[in-house]
């Protein structure tokens, strides 16, 4: 059994105020909800502010992303060894915004896998497709080029340490989602990618969907087969539509 884990993605959202009434109201809540596992992803500046609230808690903490860059002489890099400094666990690499806003290329998001990896942390390799692409039945081809980029660089056993999140670029923030039916497609074709290289990894992967995931729709998308769980963006913000998300989980795991 690979089990559920559900992410939260705070993106650039919080403040020290709000964020320890949200943290406070998570590390009070989600122990007595057993059998999934639970993470949130905060700004830079808030990880040493999670890392105090959440410690001795059933809820992990991650980085929204990563420096392919050892130390050094990169300014404003954070690097994977800083991030373990607060004992984080997960860091999000090649989310769609970084890939869109910030033209990270998929071998940069392979050197930043590579680089989590090295340093102990639980990268979570965000892949997906737009719109466009998709209506020209081209999203497996994306997809599958994200993925061959970074086992081109760390191989297939690196995933055995990683969680994979398909988000299709065209249901992040817009309030569309991709069908059960939808998300299940494309996840079934990543375990299947992986699968032919190493049934033992495939099997034991994590792959989370991400797209305007809510409670409403949470039990639906993780009743499929392949979809172990959610990368959570707005929902994650609000303490009891992330709980009631957390709790859909446990229901379909």
């Amino acid at each position: 059994m690979r089990g559920k884990l559900v992410v939260g993605n705070w993106k650039s959202n919080g403040n020290l105020a709000a964020n320890a009434v949200l943290l406070d109201k998570l590390r009070a809540v989600l122990p007595a909800i057993s059998g999934v596992d639970v993470a949130v992803c905060v700004p830079f500046p808030y990880i040493a502010q999670a890392q105090q609230v959440l410690s001795g808690s059933t809820v992990a903490w991650g980085a929204q992303d990563v420096s392919q860059f050892a130390a050094g002489a990169y300014t404003a890099a954070v690097t994977a060894d800083m991030l373990t400094d607060f004992a984080t666990k997960y860091a999000i690499v090649g989310h769609s915004e970084r890939r869109a806003l910030f033209a990270e290329s998929d071998s940069v998001v392979a050197a930043k896998f590579a680089a989590s990896n090295a340093a102990g942390l639980v990268p979570i390799l965000c892949v997906g497709e737009s719109l466009q692409e998709r209506e020209s039945g081209l999203a497996e081809t994306v997809i599958g080029r994200q993925i061959d980029a970074v086992l081109s660089v760390c191989g297939v056993a690196s995933l055995a340490n990683a969680v994979v999140a398909y988000e299709p670029v065209w249901a992040i923030g817009t309030g569309k989602t991709a069908s059960p039916e939808q998300a299940q497609a494309v996840h079934a074709f990543i375990r299947s990618k992986i699968g032919k290289l190493d049934a033992v990894v495939a099997a034991g992967l994590k792959i989370l969907y991400g797209g305007s995931v809510k409670a409403s729709n949470a039990g639906e998308l993780f009743s499929q087969p392949d979809i172990d769980g959610g990368l959570i963006g707005g929902a994650s913000l609000l303490a009891d539509d992330f709980v009631a998300i957390c709790r859909a989980a446990i229901l379909r795991g």
